[in-house]
């Protein structure tokens, strides 16, 4: 049986994307393996959002040159957001890339990976032979935009046990943020129908996921040109009621949103869909309106400061986390301070800092006034300081308390515990039994450290309702009575 092994860069839609190419080269009879070394398919899912992940991918795919000497029978390929923006010119400096496929084409890999298995065996099987065939290249490279592509989003490789995943419901971004290549290597806009995505909502529900996160490059802006608003809903919260409806889903989540995509419509239905999770993820980027307008975002300082009010009214606790860029083109003291001065006014539960990366392409990376990168690793820690602050106070506030989490598994820190989710999005560590991984369950929060909180399976008495049916005057029934359990469980 042959063997792949896939490592992912990036964001939640990259994982998602790696999972569609693993479940389709799976359905073909491939195994999935944990490291490159025993695979006869290694692909790299790229990212190209800041140089670092650029360079990360190109790094790892150059230390494998050596493990393509050893073993000429491996197809290695490069996947994603890079390989749409870089194409054939990654073949260059890294002659043994077999295949680069670009971010509307992953329902075609299993096909690609298949086709250049059988040359890469049929020109072994042929050997020896002249010395020029060691040299013949047959890589593949399609970076090809493809009409529908959002409607191949399709199946996907679960875990046993599996909790959580992640449902994609378009591609590409129109929005042109300065900064920003997405455009480039994702594409215009398209949305999945509500149909699609409900139908694959039921099918991982259906196999144990108890917890969905919508994915978009900007989720909430989701079929604003394809589809009509309904009852003066936008179609994001058309797709939002259908999905809160499928019977056994616990939990519903979306990301990433972009500010100006909350209309009073969405408001409403985070007060109202008791699935969603107390968890927005708000991207700010800055808190100078100069910054902003620079960056091509459509909103100001005062705008997101209101916009948080409005969300922070209408669910009570829930958390709000953003993404910060510093150091961006133009950058004064005084725009950085401003945007310092936003953090500790709205007190976020976290957030992802990030320094400015200029990004080939961009209007951006054109710009004046480049900043020095040392200045921006002194704002990019002096944020830090002040978002890790505000996250210490609020994980503190939890100790002595009982959470809701999902349990999604061993601790990636501490294989000997468990590890789940709040509602809110904070990360609970506990020992507890096996048999919690998938479930829903209590715990109570013995301790606040760094970026998770430490605690216990909580262990309550039971209580079952049970419906009188004893009429009352004028037909009506009781509402019932609570009768408690003798014993405990753990939740």
């Amino acid at each position: 049986m042959p063997k792949f092994f896939i490592k992912t860069y990036g964001c939640q839609m990259n994982e998602r994307d790696s999972e569609q190419v693993a479940h389709s080269l799976a359905a073909r009879g491939y195994e999935r393996v944990a490291h490159e070394s025993e695979a006869d398919v290694v692909l790299l899912n790229t990212c190209s959002v800041r140089d670092m992940a650029d360079q990360k991918a190109l790094g790892k795919m150059g230390t494998l040159g050596r493990l393509a000497k050893e073993r000429p029978h491996v197809v290695f390929g490069f996947l994603g957001c890079m390989a749409q923006a870089r194409g054939e010119s990654l073949l260059k400096n890294l002659p043994h890339v077999d295949l680069v496929v670009g971010t509307q084409k992953f329902h075609r890999v299993a096909d690609y990976v298949e086709e250049l298995v059988a040359r890469k065996a049929a020109r072994s099987e042929s050997a020896p032979y002249h010395r020029a065939m060691d040299d013949l290249r047959f890589s593949i490279v399609d970076v090809a935009e493809e009409a529908g592509s959002q409607s191949t989003i399709r199946n996907q490789q679960l875990s046993p046990r599996q909790a959580t995943a992640f449902v994609s419901i378009m591609q590409g971004c129109n929005m042109h943020c300065t900064f920003c290549i997405v455009p480039q290597t994702r594409g215009a806009e398209r949305s999945r129908s509500i149909e699609e995505i409900v139908n694959e909502v039921r099918d991982l529900v259906s196999r144990g996921v108890k917890e969905i996160t919508l994915l978009g490059q900007i989720v909430n802006l989701y079929g604003r040109h394809e589809f009509p608003r309904i009852d003066n809903k936008s179609p994001f919260v058309q797709l939002l009621e259908a999905v809160h409806e499928v019977d056994g889903l616990k939990r519903l989540r979306f990301t990433s949103p972009h500010p100006i995509g909350f209309r009073d419509d969405l408001i409403d239905a985070m007060s109202r869909l008791r699935k969603l999770s107390e968890h927005v993820h708000l991207p700010l980027q800055s808190g100078s309106n100069k910054i902003l307008k620079a960056m091509h975002r459509a909103y100001t300082a005062e705008k997101y400061v209101e916009l948080v009010r409005r969300i922070r009214r209408a669910r009570d606790g829930i958390a709000i986390t953003t993404d910060i860029i510093v150091g961006f083109p133009g950058e004064t003291e005084d725009d950085y301070k401003q945007t310092r001065d936003l953090v500790e006014e709205i007190k976020f539960d976290n957030a992802f800092v990030f320094r400015y990366s200029p990004r080939r392409g961009t209007s951006a990376a054109e710009m004046p006034g480049q900043i020095d990168e040392r200045i921006k690793e002194e704002r990019n820690q002096d944020l830090l300081r002040v978002v890790n602050e505000s996250n210490r106070r609020k994980l503190e506030r939890l100790v002595g308390t009982d959470v809701e989490i999902l349990c999604e598994g061993p601790s990636k820190t501490n294989p000997a515990r468990l590890m789940g989710r709040t509602r809110t999005n904070k990360i609970v560590v506990f020992e507890g039994n096996e048999e919690l991984i998938g479930e829903i369950a209590h715990v109570q929060v013995q301790q606040a450290n760094g970026f998770s909180l430490y605690g216990t399976p909580v262990r309550r008495r039971a209580s079952l309702w049970i419906p009188s049916l004893r009429p009352q005057a004028g037909g009506k029934r009781y509402p019932g009575n609570f009768l408690s359990c003798t014993g405990s469980i753990a939740s």
